[in-house]
C-alpha cells in the first residue's frame, strides 16, 4: 500500500525530475552530487545548516564568519570516506561550535544564550536546543511574487541562490534534517535557474517552487515530531516506531535485519535531532549505502532510488512506497495468544519478544497507521504484564486477538464519525464544532491559538476524508499525531492544564484517544470579559475580507464558550448568527460606526 506521504513525495520528486527541470539542468544538478568527494564538497553547506539552525537570528554574513572559523577546525572531517563511521573530530565540531559561541560573550548576550553558557557542557547542549523556535516567522527572501529580485541576485552572484536558500530554510526550520535541506537546495537552485530563463517568471516560480515549499513544510513538521518523541519518551518508543515504519515499508525483510536497521535509524534520528548536521549527513550517507547494499533481502523497490546520487538517494528511499505484502496466511499470529510458552518468552527476553510481536503484527497490517499499531502493541504488553502473574495465564491472554481488533475498530470508528460529521456540517461549521470542543478542553489557550489549532484539524479532515476508507484512516491518524504533537510542545513551553499534560506525557500510542476523550476543564474560571475584549465591533469589519470576518466570528465563539462552557451549542450558534446579521446590517447603514456603537450595547448581556 502506498502511504499518503510516499505518494505526495514521489509525485513531487517525479515532477521535479521530469517536468520542473529541463533535462540539461537536471543533469547538472545530479553532477553536483556525483563525485567521490561528496562529503568534502558539501562540508561548508552542512556547517552553514548547523550554525543557522542554532543561531536563527544571525544575519547571513554573521553565519559565514562562524562557518569559516569552524571549518578551519574540521580538516579531519574532509578526509572521511562515505563507508566509514563519523570520526571523533566531526562529533566534536558541535561542542567546538557551542564553545565558540560561549567564548564570544557579546554574541552570547546578544542572542540570549548567556544562560546556556553558564552551565556544564552536557546541559549546555540541551539548553541551546531549547532555544530553537520552529517556523519562527522569519520573512522569506525568496518570495514567489518577486521573481525578478531572485533572478537578479543570481546574475549578480553576490550570494549564490543555493547558499542563500540553505541559510533561509535552516533558520526557518531548525529541526529539519540537514540531508533534506541539501536535497531541496539543489532542487530549488535548479528550478530557479530554469524559471529565470522563462518569460513568465511568476507563473513558472509558482508551478515549480511551491511543491518544494510544501514538501519542506510537511517534512519539517515530521522531523520535529520525531525529535519530540525521542526527547519526551524512552528510547523503546522511538525504536518501536521505527520498527513499525520499516516493517510496513519492507514486510518481506527478515526480523533481525529490521531490528538492526530500526536501531540504526533511531540513533541517526537522535544525532539529527541534537542539531549535529555534519554527523547527521554523514550518518545518512552511510545508512543509505548499507541499505542499497542489502536490496536483495530488504526491498527490490529500492533500485531506482539507489541509482540516484546523494542527496537524492536518501530522500527517495525514506519516502518510498511500501513493498508488496507477503503471503503470511500459513503463519498466523496465534503463537502470541495461544502458545503455552508466551509468558516464559515474555519474562526471559521481554524486549526481543515484544519487538518480534510488533514486527509480525506490522507486516500483516500495512494498512494501519503507525499510532494504531503502537496502541495494539501497548495493549498486548499490558495484557501480558497482567496475565503472566496469574495461575492460568493462557486463559487470560488468549483474549488478546479480540482486544487487538477492538483497538483497531474503535480507532476506525472515531475517524469515520469525524468524517461523517464534516460531511453533515460542511467545512465551516465543522471547524466551529471543533473550536467549541477544544475551547472546552483547553480554555487556557488564547482564542487565536484555538482557532489555529482547530483550523489545522479541520484542514486535515478536508484533506483526508475524501480519500477511500483505508487511506482516510491512515491520513487522519497521521495528521492528528503531528497536530497534537505541536499542541504538546505548546504545553511543554507553557502548561495548559493537568488533563492536557496527562495526555501528552502518559502514552504516545494513546495520545489521540486521550485527547478525543477529554471533557470540559472544570478547573478553569474565565475572567470576566467586556464586549471590547471579546469582539471587534467597529467599522473596520466592513472592509474586512471573508477570512478576517470568519476569524472575528470564531474569536467571539471561543470567548463565549470560555464564559459558558456547559451551555448548549445551539445557544452559541444563535449568537453567532446574530453577530453576522449585526455586521451585515451596520455595514449597509449610512453611518456604520454609529450603528455599531448602538448595537454593541446588546452584547454584554450575553456574558451575564
Amino acid at each position: 500500500m502506498k502511504t499518503v506521504r510516499s505518494i505526495s513525495f514521489l509525485i513531487f520528486f517525479s515532477y521535479i525530475k521530469c517536468q520542473t527541470l529541463q533535462r540539461s539542468l537536471l543533469d547538472a544538478a545530479m553532477q553536483q552530487t556525483n563525485g567521490q568527494n561528496y562529503l568534502e564538497e558539501n562540508l561548508r553547506a552542512v556547517t552553514n545548516i548547523m550554525v543557522a539552525q542554532f543561531l536563527q537570528k544571525l544575519t547571513y554574513e554573521e553565519v559565514q564568519i562562524i562557518v569559516q572559523e569552524l571549518l578551519d577546525l574540521a580538516e579531519k572531517c574532509k578526509s572521511l570516506k562515505s563507508h566509514e563511521l563519523p570520526s571523533e573530530s566531526c562529533h566534536q565540531l558541535m561542542a567546538t561550535f557551542l564553545e565558540h559561541i560561549c567564548n564570544n560573550q557579546g554574541m552570547a548576550d546578544k542572542r540570549v544564550f548567556s544562560d546556556c553558557c553558564n552551565i556544564n557542557k552536557t546541559a549546555r547542549h540541551k539548553c541551546f536546543l531549547l532555544h530553537k523556535k520552529d517556523d519562527a516567522g522569519y520573512s522569506e527572501i525568496f518570495q514567489i511574487s518577486n521573481p525578478e529580485q531572485i533572478c537578479e541576485m543570481g546574475k549578480e552572484n553576490q550570494v549564490p541562490v543555493k547558499d542563500r536558500y540553505i541559510y533561509e530554510t535552516s533558520r526557518k526550520h531548525p529541526f529539519l534534517y540537514g540531508p533534506t535541506i541539501l536535497t531541496m537546495s539543489v532542487c530549488y537552485e535548479t528550478a530557479v535557474q530554469s524559471c529565470c530563463q522563462e518569460e513568465n517568471k511568476t507563473e513558472c516560480f509558482q508551478t515549480k517552487l511551491e511543491p518544494i515549499r510544501k514538501y519542506v513544510r510537511e517534512i519539517s513538521l515530521r522531523h520535529h515530531h520525531l525529535c519530540e518523541i525521542g526527547i519526551k519518551f524512552n528510547h523503546k518508543v522511538a525504536t518501536a516506531m521505527e520498527l513499525v515504519l520499516l516493517t510496513k515499508k519492507q514486510p518481506k525483510a527478515n526480523f533481525s535485519e529490521i531490528v538492526k536497521l530500526s536501531m540504526d535509524i533511531k540513533n541517526l534520528h537522535q544525532i539529527c535531532c541534537e542539531g549535529n548536521a555534519i554527523v547527521c549527513v554523514l550518518g545518512r550517507v552511510r545508512l543509505m549505502n548499507y541499505i542499497c547494499s542489502k536490496q536483495s533481502i530488504l526491498s527490490s523497490k529500492f533500485t531506482p532510488c539507489c541509482e540516484l546520487p546523494e542527496p537524492f538517494r536518501g530522500e527517495c528511499i525514506i519516502n518510498l512506497e511500501n513493498n508488496d505484502k507477503p503471503d503470511l496466511s500459513s503463519l498466523p499470529l496465534r503463537r502470541f495468544t495461544e502458545d503455552q510458552s508466551v509468558c516464559k518468552q515474555f519474562t526471559d527476553k521481554q524486549d526481543f519478544f515484544l519487538q518480534e510481536f510488533l514486527y509480525e503484527y506490522s507486516r500483516r497490517h500495512p494498512e494501519l497507521a503507525v499510532p494504531v499499531i503502537l496502541r495494539v502493541d501497548t495493549v498486548y504488553q499490558n495484557l501480558l504484564g497482567k496475565c503472566c502473574k496469574l495461575e492460568n495465564p493462557l486463559e487470560c491472554y488468549s483474549h488478546g486477538e479480540g482486544m487487538f481488533q477492538r483497538v483497531v475498530r474503535e480507532s476506525h470508528e472515531h475517524v469515520k464519525n469525524q468524517c461523517d460529521l464534516r460531511e453533515k456540517l460542511g467545512d465551516s461549521n465543522f471547524h466551529d464544532r471543533l473550536l467549541v470542543l477544544y475551547t472546552r478542553k483547553t480554555p487556557q489557550l488564547s482564542a487565536q491559538e484555538l482557532i489555529v489549532l482547530t483550523k489545522n484539524m479541520a484542514a486535515a479532515a478536508t484533506k483526508c476524508c475524501p480519500l477511500n476508507q483505508e487511506h482516510q484512516f491512515v491520513c487522519m491518524e497521521d495528521s492528528a499525531k503531528l497536530i497534537l504533537g505541536a499542541l504538546c510542545r505548546r504545553h511543554e513551553a507553557e502548561p495548559i492544564n493537568a488533563a492536557v499534560g496527562h495526555c501528552c506525557d502518559d502514552s504516545y500510542a494513546f495520545r489521540k484517544p486521550c485527547f478525543d476523550d477529554l471533557q470540559v476543564d472544570g478547573t478553569y474560571i474565565s475572567p470576566p470579559l467586556s464586549c471590547d475584549q471579546v469582539i471587534n465591533l467597529k467599522e473596520d469589519l466592513c472592509k474586512a475580507q471573508e477570512e478576517e470576518l470568519q476569524t472575528e466570528k470564531q474569536k467571539l465563539l471561543s470567548n463565549l464558550v470560555k464564559q459558558k462552557p456547559s451551555a448548549a451549542e445551539m445557544q452559541f450558534q444563535s449568537i453567532i448568527v446574530d453577530f453576522a446579521h449585526l455586521v451585515e446590517t451596520c455595514c449597509q447603514a449610512e453611518k456604520s460606526e454609529m450603528c455599531f456603537q448602538e448595537e454593541v450595547s446588546l452584547f454584554p448581556c450575553l456574558f451575564s
